[in-house]
């Protein structure tokens, strides 16, 4: 779609005024997602694992029909996933009726419970308890004492807690109501709620999919949530490992690869593929690429697992590769992508058919093949991230109910808590390149930076790329810390059509990591 583009109403079933409470049932939404702030639009969610239901109308209770096990209530908006959270309040606002159904432990989703929040967390209570942050001033001997997982799990629990119980605030202050259980659809405009006290069906006009997604197992992989495990049980591992392989070097194992390491375990790290981050800028990818390595990373890429096993003689996993190779470790995660919760749904009984990895398929206005249900966050892929998702359910949301809205998927975030963290926005040089795009290039290395040396990090850097003859920013690329922070600022040039020569004309505070815009503008400037 095209960048800053408006849209208002689309069809004759979302015209007239959002004020004006509906005499039939509009939406219906199953999962939650988390968000900060209130949002002024609506999104409608669809049925997943953990499924928060919208119902939007009135402020009145949703109108209801024979309760017990098997009665129906009729709602305006459902949604199912863990990406709602900002569609149902954006309902709520529009003077919907919403409803969010959920199971008890997944309030907030995936992205609060087992996903973004807890990984980021750890990286976080990483940089803390390690003093890793500052080791570049004082060296390894500022290590405070050995660091176990349960130390770091104390952390992220504590971060959980707070935010789901700010996820249930706010529903209740916006009137929202929440269905504990697991969600099934029986027909396109029905879900049936099943909870430890019986079976409620909800009826909808309207439904958002937005059911997340939970790590994918592979039948070869002998999980044991011991040794074994995937991403959702690293606290089963119990202590730190000495040794442990990751296998999948995407986001997610590239992440816990770097954490592993930078806690002090020796990591080797496998992926069928023999390029990573194919979407993210080559020297960016390159560079984290040479840090994990100093951290203790060893990379085997294009590196098939053929098998995974304990040897009780040695007690340890070793995973066997497709070229012959042996490697070894006290532990291994198994890291190798993520399947949606859609196939949990019971898509059928809706006219919907998901891919084999859960996945559904939505137009850009995030419809799925049944007009009424949209679908939004990880269970329509790429790029599949906290940020995205939630700005997907919301525009489903605002389409859902004709109200106008702007969608610049071209200017979406990209950030990757690896240690270094990367982050981008706009254009890579591979795509400028392929696009015979005349372009030149500014760096600027945290090392030149005041600001950098106070945090200890010399190994960061920022990156602009601008056309040579208008000087138009193009892109954006960060490596090092508070990357996907510093990020921001480039993404607001790029969103006004703005040029290098404002980062060249603007004053910055002093020191900052902000600085490195200008440092960055002015060597890209001179080379013209």
């Amino acid at each position: 779609m095209a960048r800053n583009t408006r849209f208002n109403s689309y069809d004759d079933e979302m015209a007239g005024s959002y004020d004006e409470e509906p005499s039939d049932p509009e939406f219906m939404a199953y999962g939650s997602s988390p968000s900060m702030a209130d949002e002024e639009y609506p999104e409608e969610p669809y049925p997943e694992e953990p499924m928060p239901l919208f119902l939007s109308g009135g402020d009145e209770e949703p109108r209801q029909r024979g309760f017990g096990t098997g009665g129906e209530r009729f709602l305006d908006r459902a949604p199912i996933g863990p990406r709602v959270f900002k569609g149902a309040i954006a309902a709520a606002k529009a003077h919907k009726r919403v409803a969010i159904i959920d199971l008890r432990t997944m309030i907030g989703g995936v992205c609060v419970h087992t996903g973004t929040i807890p990984s980021k967390t750890v990286r976080e209570a990483i940089f803390q308890l390690t003093g890793f942050a500052v080791k570049a001033l004082y060296g390894n001997g500022f290590r405070r004492g050995d660091i176990s997982l349960q130390d770091v799990s104390f952390r992220v629990n504590a971060v959980i807690s707070r935010e789901t119980e700010v996820i249930r605030a706010q529903l209740k202050r916006n009137g929202i109501t929440i269905y504990e259980g697991r969600a099934l659809f029986l027909d396109p405009h029905t879900v049936e709620v099943e909870s430890e006290t019986g079976r409620t069906r909800l009826k909808s006009e309207k439904i958002l999919i937005a059911c997340g997604t939970r790590p994918a197992h592979s039948s070869e992989i002998p999980f044991d949530d011991h040794r074994i495990v995937d991403t959702d049980h690293l606290s089963d591992l119990g202590g730190l490992p000495k040794e442990i392989i990751v296998v999948g070097a995407g986001v997610v194992g590239l992440e816990y690869a770097s954490f592993m390491a930078a806690l002090g375990s020796e990591v080797i790290l496998i992926d069928e593929r023999p390029v990573i981050l194919d979407f993210v800028d080559r020297e960016i990818v390159e560079t984290l690429l040479y840090h994990l390595r100093q951290l203790g990373v060893t990379f085997r890429l294009g590196e098939k697992v053929t098998r995974v096993a304990i040897d009780p003689r040695r007690e340890n996993v070793f995973a066997e590769l497709e070229s012959g190779k042996r490697v070894q470790g006290d532990a291994l995660i198994y890291a190798v992508g993520r399947q949606a919760n859609g196939d949990q749904l019971n898509l059928e009984a809706a006219g919907l058919v998901a891919d084999s990895r859960g996945r559904l398929k939505v137009n850009e206005y995030f419809q799925t093949e049944v007009p009424h249900i949209y679908a939004a966050g990880d269970v329509i892929g790429f790029p599949a991230l906290a940020s995205t998702s939630m700005e997907q359910g919301r525009l489903a949301a605002s389409h859902m109910f004709g109200l106008p809205f702007e969608h610049t998927p071209e200017l979406y975030p990209y950030g990757i808590y690896t240690i270094p963290e990367i982050s981008m926005v706009g254009l890579t040089e591979e795509t400028l390149t392929s696009n015979k795009v005349p372009y030149e290039v500014g760096i600027a290395k945290y090392a030149e930076l005041a600001k950098s040396m106070m945090l200890g990090d010399e190994t960061g850097m920022l990156k602009l790329l601008f056309d040579r003859h208008t000087r138009k920013l193009l892109g954006v690329h960060a490596l090092g810390q508070r990357a996907t922070e510093i990020i921001h600022i480039g993404q607001a040039v790029l969103f006004y059509g703005g040029t290098v020569d404002y980062f060249r004309d603007l004053v910055f505070n002093y020191p900052t990591l902000a600085e490195a815009y200008k440092v960055a503008a002015l060597d890209g400037l001179n080379k013209l």
